[in-house]
């Protein structure tokens, strides 16, 4: 008895040490400016083949910063910058190794949309001057590198560097939810150098433990977005145990998947391939001709530049399932579609989109926020690892 509870007073002790950033959902920039009828005018304005996403989206070939599908980024936290506190909303982004943040001397209109640094206002702040510069689908995001303090959810991050935003691609970033990105993949991803957030909260003794979590809450409705909790795990997010999937290479979160199958039947990845974890890419991506394949098997078709299904078939639709690390993790149809409401009739799409990526860094798949959304997931860099259980509902 007394060891139960020395146990569980251990438990509750690790779990008050933790840092718990909420995250708020918010509908995404898709399905905004599907609303107002302007996505398909977007993506030709901007060249997007949604459908294939090979489009402009070559560029990231020559990029360090990785794919972020901002088009459909739903889940954004708080931070603050500098001495008083600037606060910004921000993309946790397990996809990506780099802070940036729009600065008081941008010169686009994303920037003027949103919150913005200002250096003179903050007597921590120290200047860099090195530039900056991410590659995306839309044009390239410009800046200069600049060092302060960042603070998350009372975790003071000393001597930051990240970067300040002078300019932002088009239209790209103007209606979108965040005011910047805060990568949490490893250091050999990021842009100039810098080292990562995460990396100066482990350096400076900042967590328990060398690991961070992701919950995404799966109810649009529920007050409670989804939860990053730096320095571990919340084991009543998740059903049953961890399983622990090796890091395969030291850049992205990139795992072996074993295969994927359809109602139980290998249909892809049949000799084993590679995928990354990444909670800066909502939907699931894949080698372009297999997808094409997966949206066939499951009914969708093109509609208005994406995939589409019709929402009284989910209940006729395949499981897929990823097998990873011998361990089967499906996704019934109500998973891995999105539905959405328009003028009072409901429009199903697909969770699955087609995206190429060359050599070196590819070909991988990607488990976005479709995939995180049904599977808590452990990101341990002491053991380069990640974790994954289903979550709770």
């Amino acid at each position: 008895m007394k060891r139960l509870l020395l146990l569980a007073m251990l438990c509750f002790s690790l779990a008050s040490s933790l840092k718990r950033v909420t995250l708020v959902r918010q509908r995404s920039l898709r399905k905004v400016m599907r609303d107002h009828g302007q996505f398909s005018h977007f993506c030709k304005a901007h060249k997007l083949d949604m459908i294939e996403y090979t489009e402009d989206c070559n560029v990231f070939k020559e990029a360090n910063e990785p794919l972020i599908s901002y088009l459909d980024l739903e889940y954004f936290g708080q931070i603050s910058i500098g001495t008083p506190p600037q606060n910004f909303t921000v993309v946790f982004d397990t996809g990506s190794s780099n802070l940036w943040v729009p600065s008081i001397y941008c010169v686009s209109k994303a920037c003027a949309a949103h919150k913005q640094f200002q250096p003179v206002q903050s007597s921590t702040y120290q200047a860099v001057g090195t530039p900056f510069s991410i590659e995306y689908g839309t044009g390239s995001l410009t800046g200069i590198i600049g060092s302060d303090q960042v603070v998350i959810e009372g975790l003071t991050v000393s001597n930051q560097q990240f970067a300040e935003s002078v300019s932002e691609p088009g239209k790209a970033f103007l209606d979108v939810s965040f005011d910047g990105i805060l990568g949490l993949a490893y250091p050999s991803l990021a842009v100039d150098g810098v080292t990562p957030v995460f990396d100066n909260m482990m350096a400076q003794n900042l967590v328990e433990l060398p690991m961070f979590s992701f919950y995404l809450g799966k109810n649009p409705e529920s007050p409670l977005g989804g939860e990053v909790i730096f320095g571990g795990f919340d084991p009543s997010r998740f059903m049953g145990t961890l399983n622990w999937v090796p890091v395969t290479q030291q850049g992205y979160w990139q795992i072996q998947l074993d295969n994927i199958q359809l109602n139980g039947t290998v249909v892809f990845c049949m000799n084993s391939c590679q995928a990354i974890v990444d909670t800066g890419t909502s939907l699931i991506t894949g080698p372009t001709k297999d997808i094409k394949k997966l949206q066939n098997y499951i009914g969708a078709t093109p509609v208005d530049g994406e995939y589409a299904v019709d929402c009284n078939n989910l209940g006729m639709m395949p499981d897929v399932t990823f097998t990873i690390n011998g361990v089967p993790y499906t996704l019934a149809a109500q998973a891995y579609t999105l539905m959405d409401k328009y003028a009072g009739t409901a429009f199903c799409s697909s969770g699955f989109q087609g995206l190429d990526i060359a050599p070196p860094a590819g070909p991988f798949w990607i488990l976005g926020d479709v995939f995180i959304r049904q599977f808590y997931s452990v990101f341990d860099r002491g053991n380069n690892r990640v974790g994954l259980a289903p979550a709770v509902p």
